[in-house]
């Protein structure tokens, strides 16, 4: 029998390119090549799923897409799909250098369902693209008609992140796992899509969260262990404050109560209990830099059934 232990690695789109980092190719592929180190030690112990963020990188193409006119930008289910073969491709290439060069490695754009009625519709939240000054982040609400909220110190733009209803291209994604594929899906999210009054599939404006969608991956592909990378070392009590604490194992009952941010580590931990309580299963949220650390249970805030104490 071929091994059983699957793992989903989420690689968090500022951990692909890091706050404060030119919004480059270079700096991108360096930052996979050191993703690909990590990745490749986790394909001796068992499956592997990666998908991974775009936010930085969506909100990039948005800019570039920008016609004279609002109706010739490109709408974000199109630039999403674009971010996924654009950061799949480096992580494909950058994984087969460091793996033997016939090991089946395959990229799924993949498709994923939102409910139209969602409420984030109305209440845009998700973070994309470059950092902004309070004053040109004004400007653009004025001559791009965005929403913009703080992010840290900076401006960002936000935009719709309904909740991920159905991954549609599961059963390709399964079928690849079972052949021994490692598999690169529904990056960004996914590419966001409703199904209409008449039951067809087409895209809409939103960018579903990353990690949502992987809670949602890793519990669909029955995972044994779901892994958040970002650039942060763990979950904090008072983050941003000089009394702030590393959590460095909890349940998801013992975080419930707890408020994190909307815009960066909220997500996660609400995607990190969700799969342990649906599933049992551990989750962890850490550094992408302590991948191998975070899978042996040495570093980053692990998630589990089991009381902390």
């Amino acid at each position: 029998m071929r091994h059983v232990m699957r793992i989903v690695v989420a690689l968090g789109g500022n951990a692909l390119l890091r706050r404060g980092q030119p919004m480059t190719a270079t700096a991108q592929r360096q930052n996979v090549r050191v993703a690909a180190a990590a990745l490749a030690g986790i394909r001796a112990a068992g499956d592997l799923i990666i998908t991974h963020g775009n936010g930085p990188q969506i909100g990039l193409l948005a800019l570039q897409a920008t016609g004279p006119r609002a109706d010739e930008a490109f709408p974000l289910d199109v630039l999403g799909a674009e971010t996924e073969g654009m950061i799949g491709y480096m992580i494909e290439q950058e994984l087969r250098n460091q793996l033997p060069l016939d090991t089946p490695i395959a990229t799924v754009l993949s498709m994923v369902e939102v409910r139209r009625d969602d409420p984030a519709f109305r209440n845009p939240t998700k973070f994309i693209g470059p950092i902004y000054t309070q004053a040109e982040a004004q400007a653009a609400t004025t001559t791009r008609g965005w929403s913009v909220r703080q992010d840290g110190t900076a401006w960002r733009r936000v935009v719709a992140s309904p909740e991920p209803r159905r991954i549609v291209d599961i059963r390709p994604i399964e079928w690849l796992l079972d052949r021994g594929a490692i598999v690169i899906a529904a990056g960004g999210g996914g590419i966001p899509v409703i199904c209409d009054d008449e039951g067809r599939l087409r895209g809409t404006e939103a960018v579903i969260d990353k990690d949502l969608c992987a809670a949602m991956l890793a519990q669909k592909l029955r995972a044994d262990l779901l892994v958040l990378a970002t650039d942060v070392d763990a979950v904090y009590h008072g983050w941003g404050q000089p009394t702030a604490q590393a959590i460095r194992a909890a349940t998801p009952v013992e975080l419930a109560g707890q408020q994190f941010s909307v815009g960066s580590m909220g997500p996660k931990v609400d995607a990190a209990c969700r799969f342990v309580t649906a599933t049992g299963k551990p989750a962890v949220i850490g550094a992408l830099d302590d991948l191998a650390a975070l899978l042996r249970g040495d570093a980053g805030t692990r998630i589990s059934v089991q009381p902390s104490g």
